[in-house]
């Protein structure tokens, strides 16, 4: 039996591998990203049961309606991967309403708006299924810059565990890949030369390619992972292992460290009443 997949953020980058991954297992593929060019590109180039639908996941009735649709027009849905996602660079301090709020309708709210359609439509058809959402290594440790996307997926990490807790016994199965840093060409989601060089290094000693995180969505959305919900999949090379980049506690010949003195501090005035 063929097995429908709808991927969002699909145009390219990690979207675009996992729609090959899947394609190249002989699934039927509804793709979803709100570059149309860009989508009919990736449609035409996988070719075969490939249908594309241009969202702005920014809208709020965006989400259900891309599982309805696939549902209605294509078929039953068996996989749905929320892979889009967009990443400011943004101070803490700089954020507003406005700019929150659509980081947060495309990290958060569209996955778990898709992944509520999809098992309210899997549930009243008596089906099986699976949801696969791309986190990432942020959501366990932010970096200047990028608080605000760390927060989504941090929450986007919660929304997994609850909805597999919650979903799980209509017999969907929600889990999270956690990618490493992945360089893609991406006009959304832009990094410097330098940022690219500072947060490559990890245990294996290469960097990440969207095909390795294709193939761990494909795998946990598979049979061989029928057992495993709510989990989070770290693909990152090791990244979240440690800090490779720090020096050993201590070798032979090494500068014992200066204690701090042991004299406590006083305590700073406060404000004058």
């Amino acid at each position: 039996m063929t097995t429908h997949v709808i991927v969002t953020g699909a145009a390219g980058g990690i979207g675009a591998a996992i729609a090959a991954e899947f394609a190249a297992q002989g699934a039927l593929l509804t793709l979803s990203d709100r570059d149309p060019k860009a989508l009919e590109r990736t449609a035409a180039r996988l070719g075969g049961d490939t249908r594309a639908h241009t969202a702005d996941l920014t809208d709020p009735d965006a989400p259900s309606a891309l599982a309805e649709r696939a549902w209605t027009e294509h078929g039953p849905v068996d996989v749905l991967v929320n892979a889009a996602g967009v990443y400011p660079s943004l101070d803490m301090a700089d954020i507003d309403a406005r700019t929150w709020d659509r980081l947060f309708a495309v990290n958060l709210r569209a996955p778990v708006l898709a992944t509520a359609a999809f098992a309210r439509l899997a549930v009243a058809a008596g089906r099986p299924g699976t949801v696969v959402n791309i986190s990432s290594g942020s959501a366990l440790r932010s970096r200047p810059g990028g608080g605000p996307y760390a927060s989504s997926k941090a929450a986007l990490e919660m929304a997994t565990r609850a909805a597999a807790l919650e979903l799980g016994p209509h017999g969907i199965r929600v889990n999270a890949v956690s990618p490493g840093f992945v360089q893609v060409a991406s006009d959304c989601n832009p990094v410097s030369a330098e940022y690219a060089a500072a947060i490559g290094t990890n245990p294996l000693g290469r960097p990440g390619r969207p095909h390795d995180i294709a193939r761990a969505v494909c795998w946990i959305a598979g049979p061989d992972a029928s057992w495993i919900t709510g989990e989070v999949l770290r693909v990152d090379g090791g990244s979240s292992t440690g800090a490779l980049h720090l020096p050993r506690i201590w070798q032979p010949g090494d500068t014992p460290a200066t204690p701090l003195p042991a004299t406590p501090v006083a305590p700073t005035e406060g404000p004058t009443p």
